[in-house]
């Protein structure tokens, strides 16, 4: 007879599910792996041979048969010796696992193991086998409680497992914890927020055109780039936006954790929206990310989604790095695609860009001199094309530092405002941020009176507007109006919208 139980294997940012079978076969004593499996898995037969020694288990003289299903899909990771080691102690007694999933790397002493390669493919387990019983490892039980749909049952050795397999009726399943962070209730859905600002905007002094800016652009997601003198705030600015983000639900939690554990950084349940900030030098396989047959790196673009990604001295990023970002800008999702894969990362993220006015960054100075000459000027500003400047939203000019300047807002009162935002935009049954708004949304959410269509149609004239400027300009005169507490678009908002497109 042929046990079977489930398993998983890394496929692109997702996983595919695995049928993990067992035979014993009256032949030549043996123990063969089949199904595409890497030196990780066959290496399992060692860990799993001595772990099944370690609680009793005598081996009978007989072959045995592993395969995993479907044999034509490549499997990788030591979390498949779980499964494997509870299909050959099972083979010999009546109890049979019934739709069960389990996943755990074994140590010799029969000791089970935490590993990063599970947690993103429990989340594929949750999609598409929701209440699934699933057999975990104690030690990632902090990391797991946390996913829904499913029904978890934790071990910490091969014995434990065993017994839990034969009995869970007498095991308390454990239902999913909620995060202990504050939280907003929206339409009976819960969303997670933190109150601490570790970079406050109370430090950051004047310049009050660039703050209301860069409210406006957390409050919607908008696209946003600040010009100025070096050392007048930019990278400032940007640095503390992380900290007044709209809140984070569970689901998008929990989509932060995944790319942590692809990217194999320190896996936390953290309601603060990501910020990547790679340097100038970064190579267009960091920033967008790869895909081999196998396995599947995200780069800085998929680590940002949901969050910031801020590029420092925009236009020193090579040409070709700024050029292929105007896909994931537009779409809010990028396709990576090589000769044996093809990969759909998400990129809904916000990006800042930070940049001087010139090479030696005194152009707009009144106290300094520039010392570059106009083709160097021509030359630096013409690193950014024009299709990559229309999907910018906001253009910030700003101010030279300000003597004895005073700082008007703190990080706790623009966060209230970006939550008033959110809270508006929820009401609308707004699926995603002002910011992301695609084409059917924008005409049903970012309605304008005869007066701002006038307006509208004036400035397309006169600035010579793309069709993406236009729709640019309505989703931020949307921001902007749900910053005022006002339901309606009026022609002041759109004004305000207008004066923060970039002057050629």
């Amino acid at each position: 007879m042929v046990n079977k139980i489930f398993c998983a294997t890394k496929n692109g940012i997702g996983g595919s599910i695995v049928e993990v079978q067992a035979m014993f076969v009256r032949a030549l004593p043996a123990f063969v792996i089949t199904g595409l499996a890497n030196n990780s898995i066959q290496e399992s037969k060692q860990r799993i041979q001595s772990a099944l020694h370690h609680i009793g288990f005598n081996f009978p003289p007989l072959k045995i048969a592993i395969n995993l299903a479907p044999a034509d899909l490549a499997k990788s990771g030591s979390h498949f010796d779980l499964p494997i080691a509870l299909l050959i102690a099972l083979q010999k007694q009546e109890a049979t696992p019934q739709e069960w999933f389990a996943f755990g790397e074994l140590g010799l002493d029969g000791s089970l193991t935490y590993n990063d390669n599970i947690y993103p493919l429990l989340l594929e387990v949750s999609l598409r086998h929701p209440n699934a019983k699933v057999l975990l490892p104690k030690k990632g039980q902090e990391l797991f409680c946390h996913i829904p749909n499913l029904q978890l049952f934790y071990a910490n050795t091969l014995q434990e497992a065993l017994d839990i397999i034969k009995n869970p009726e007498s095991i308390q399943i454990l239902k999913p914890k909620n995060l202990q962070f504050n939280t907003i209730d929206i339409d009976q859905k819960t969303y997670y927020y933190v109150r601490d600002f570790v970079l406050n905007f109370s430090e950051v002094k004047g310049q009050e055109i660039a703050k209301r800016a860069a409210l406006i652009a957390a409050s919607g997601f908008h696209n946003i780039i600040f010009e100025g003198s070096p050392g007048c705030g930019k990278s400032m600015i940007a640095k503390r936006l992380r900290f007044i983000l709209p809140p984070m639900s569970l689901e998008e939690i929990i989509e932060c954790v995944k790319f942590q554990a692809l990217s194999s950084q320190a896996l936390s349940y953290m309601p603060l929206r990501p910020f990547r900030s790679p340097h100038q030098s970064a190579s267009k396989s960091s920033i967008l990310g790869s895909a081999t047959q196998n396995e599947a790196k995200p780069g800085e673009v998929a680590l940002a989604h949901n969050g910031i990604l801020f590029f420092d001295e925009l236009p020193h990023f090579s040409r070709e790095v700024l050029e292929s970002l105007r896909e994931p800008l537009e779409n809010n999702e990028l396709v990576v695609s090589r000769v044996h894969s093809k990969i759909t990362y998400p990129t809904a993220f916000l990006l800042i860009g930070a940049q001087n006015p010139c090479l030696c960054g005194n152009l707009l100075s009144t106290t300094k001199e520039c010392r570059c000459t106009q083709k160097e000027i021509d030359s630096y500003k013409s690193r950014l094309s024009e299709p990559f400047l229309d999907r910018i939203d906001i253009f910030v000019q700003m101010q030279e530092n300000e003597h004895n300047a005073k700082s008007s807002l703190d990080s706790a009162q623009m966060q209230d405002i970006v939550f008033s935002v959110f809270k508006a935009q929820k009401s609308r049954k707004q699926s995603t941020f002002n910011g992301k708004l695609s084409e059917r949304e924008i005409e049903q959410f970012c309605i304008l009176d005869e007066p701002s269509l006038t307006l509208l149609h004036q400035a397309t004239q006169r600035f010579n507007l793309s069709h993406r400027s236009i729709q640019k300009l309505k989703k931020l005169a949307r921001t902007i109006a749900d910053i005022e507490g006002v339901p309606n678009i009026t022609k002041k908002h759109l004004l305000e919208a207008l004066s923060y497109r970039r002057i050629s």
